[in-house]
Order: C-alpha cells, then structure tokens, then sequence
C-alpha cells in the first residue's frame, strides 16, 4: 500500500512555471510506475506524464512534450512534475498515480492502483 499526496499547485500566468510535488508514504517508490494525470472541467482525466520502476524511462503526452518533466527523488519518496511555458489549456486538476503492478512508463489510468487527492494548477491568460 502507498498514499500519495501532491502539493504545488497554484495560480500562474501563462508563459511562467510551476513545479508539482507527490509525496509517497508506505512502500518505497522504487517499486512503483508513476504517473501524472490531469482533469480540467468538463472533460475526461487524461495522461501527462510517466516514469517507470527504474526512473531511466519517462513518456509524455504530445501536449506536454518540450515543456513539461517528470522526475523521482527515491530518497524522498518523491516524484515530481516540473511545468514550464504554461498555457491556459493546461488548468486543470493535476493527480499523481502510482503501479506496483507494471514496471512502465504507464499511460493507461486504469492500470495504476493508488491515486493521490489532486492539486489544481490555474493558468491565466
């Protein structure tokens, strides 16, 4: 088991950067796939970003791609999620997840078992 907790979120200007923190308790990251999610209203949650077990792989959604970096401090159990150039487009409700099943990078929201409570990221125009 593993509870996960982000924080960071917040209102931002378009064009400035934020940097989101998920902090694990219970087992380690290092035997978890991690991932980012977003939900803006109105719309489905989709994928942002992945990292898998080994912290050597990241996937990005085409959105994201250039701008966005997703990263693990293991000691920390911690795993981040470095947003720069932001646009309006990407409020929304940002949640981490995490697998002990597979070893990712994941980009399937159903495979991930644990989920964290969100932080809301704001971009104005």
């Amino acid at each position: 088991q593993v509870q996960l907790a982000e924080s960071g979120g917040g209102l931002v200007q378009a064009g400035g950067s934020l940097r989101l923190s998920c902090a694990a308790s219970g087992r380690t990251f290092s035997r978890y796939a991690m991932g980012w999610f977003r939900q803006a209203p109105g719309k489905e949650r989709e994928f942002v970003a992945a990292i898998d077990r080994s912290a050597r792989n990241t996937d990005y959604a085409d959105s994201v791609k250039g701008r966005f970096t997703i990263s693990i401090n293991n000691a920390k159990n911690t795993v981040y999620l470095q947003m720069n150039s932001l646009k309006p487009e990407d409020t929304a409700i940002y949640y981490c997840a995490a697998s002990s099943r597979y070893s990712g990078p994941i980009i399937t929201s159903i495979l991930y078992g644990y989920w964290g409570q969100g932080t809301q990221v704001t971009v104005s125009s």
